[in-house]
């Protein structure tokens, strides 16, 4: 079954382009059921094989795991997708548009963590709706600009990996607090059967008197 991440109640929304790092050889071009070891693997695969044809990857939506948070399936894309946003002001006219790079583009993959913990790609769009441009180093924007997105998604992975520990960590403590209290109300309870039988016992003499 796809995930469609753009439907996906639970997608979120990254929108991060990713610097590329050349690779040796020839890329072949992604299929779907091709399968990786990681997600890790799929997106440098992804940006690799993004160096050759020509442009830059934008890391996408997500899907994550309810209860745990894990990464469950990501959508990777080029970065012309989508459009840029009116520039008009809440209160004026119209403000002088920004230079934007996207054009609508589509081409997109979308990999998929399976039970066996393989990344599988279960769609794959191709096609660009613009000019591709190989260069040299495998970028179409500033060199600069590249390397500071490559930080901030070293950044953003590093944030997740800590969210996901307390995460664990909270979920650890809640099930240690669940036990005790289930054994603390068990004792409880052994204390209240101990008194009424005294009280029992009591009334019982009383009663001879």
């Amino acid at each position: 079954m796809t995930v469609d991440l753009e439907r996906e109640a639970g997608a979120v929304d990254e929108s991060v382009e990713m610097a590329i790092v050349a690779s040796e050889g020839p890329i072949p071009e992604p299929y779907v059921g091709m399968e990786f070891d990681s997600e890790d693997a799929a997106r440098k695969y992804y940006t690799d094989y993004a160096r050759q044809v020509g442009f830059v990857v934008r890391v996408m939506q997500r899907r994550r795991s309810g209860i745990d948070g894990r990464t469950l399936a990501r959508r990777l894309g080029c970065n012309k997708q989508g459009f840029s946003p009116n520039q008009k002001g809440k209160f004026g006219p119209e403000k002088k548009p920004r230079p934007s790079a996207r054009e609508g583009c589509n081409a997109t993959i979308l990999v998929k963590m399976e039970k066996s913990g393989k990344w599988v790609v279960t769609r794959f769009v191709k096609d660009h709706n613009h000019p591709l441009v190989v260069t040299a180093s495998g970028f179409s924007t500033a060199g600069d600009k590249d390397r500071k997105i490559e930080e901030l998604m070293m950044e953003l992975e590093r944030q997740d990996q800590l969210c996901a520990g307390y995460r664990e960590k909270l979920l650890s403590f809640m099930n240690n607090v669940e036990a005790e209290t289930e054994e603390l109300s068990e004792k409880i309870q052994v204390i209240v059967d101990n008194v009424r039988k005294v009280e029992c016992e009591v009334q019982k003499h009383s009663r001879r008197r």
